[in-house]
């Protein structure tokens, strides 16, 4: 099963679009938890049990793995595998690199920890894209238009369109999709004119404060391709939300607590998109 058929089968199951990213900040891991290795995978774990039923995929952010050390790879290893099996991964790794370098990435995070799909940075150009394309049963999600504000300096005004029909014509293997953030959108229905129909994984909705509504309406404009709104910190840590609030001020709120407010913010997050999907 490559990873589009594995994305369009969770999605017929779960009828969600929701991509739940996995970001271990030792410094905002809830305090009942603990901030050693151990620890750390047990709230990811009992956060991933806890979300799951609305997670289209799960996208973990390697950067937070390797800022922990030699642990921090234990650690991813070891959440892949309590991942379950339906829930397609992607790895969040931007890589990007001279080819030689590029299949080694791709060979590491495809081959032997199993990603059903990574991020890649198309800055150096298809030789560096080339050795990703070859997994041709995983799925490789290029940057297109960034959520963080620097994604002025360099993607805007014509380079992230430049991106999208450089991605289409690529294509030849249908594994290609884009990352779009969703504090552009603006700009989103060009990027999808460009694009044609692949996946668009959203990411800056959450604690970016991206516009929802306006950047599915645009994404959609009639494809059928799932779309992947991801949530990492405001789903991991929602201070904001009102489930955690309210143990706040009530009470020491226990472990459970803590995974209670974060499934509640995906449930949430679940709802808000599909009442913007059905508008």
């Amino acid at each position: 099963m490559n990873f589009l058929e594995k994305i369009n089968n969770r999605f017929l199951r779960t009828n969600s679009h929701l991509c739940i990213g996995l970001d271990p900040d030792p410094q905002k891991i809830p305090e009942p938890f603990g901030k050693t290795p151990d620890q750390i995978f047990h709230f990811l774990e009992e956060v991933i049990e806890a979300t799951s039923e609305y997670a289209l995929a799960l996208k973990p952010n390697l950067a937070y793995f390797e800022a922990l050390g030699l642990e921090g790879i234990r650690l991813f290893e070891k959440v892949l595998k309590t991942i379950p099996e339906d829930i397609p991964v992607i790895a969040d790794a931007k890589r990007g690199d001279i080819g030689p370098s590029s299949k080694k990435y791709a060979y590491a995070l495809l081959e032997q920890f199993g990603c059903d799909a990574i991020t890649v940075s198309p800055y150096m150009g298809y030789d560096s894209i080339e050795p990703f394309l070859n997994y041709k049963d995983k799925g490789i999600f290029v940057l297109c238009l960034t959520s963080n504000s620097g994604a002025n300096d360099f993607q805007v005004p014509n380079l992230y369109l430049q991106v999208a029909e450089k991605v289409r014509e690529w294509n030849v293997h249908s594994n290609l999709s884009l990352v779009v953030g969703a504090t552009h959108p603006e700009r989103v229905l060009a990027i999808r004119e460009k694009s044609g129909p692949m996946p668009f994984l959203i990411p800056g909705i959450g604690a970016q404060g991206g516009a929802l509504e306006k950047t599915l309406e645009a994404v959609q404009d009639g494809t059928r391709v799932p779309c992947l709104i991801n949530a990492s910190r405001s789903i991991l840590y929602p201070e904001k939300s009102v489930v955690f609030n309210d143990f706040k001020e009530t009470q020491e709120f226990s472990s459970k607590d803590c995974i209670s407010s974060s499934r509640h913010t995906a449930h949430e997050l679940h709802q808000k998109i599909r009442n913007c999907l059905e508008k």
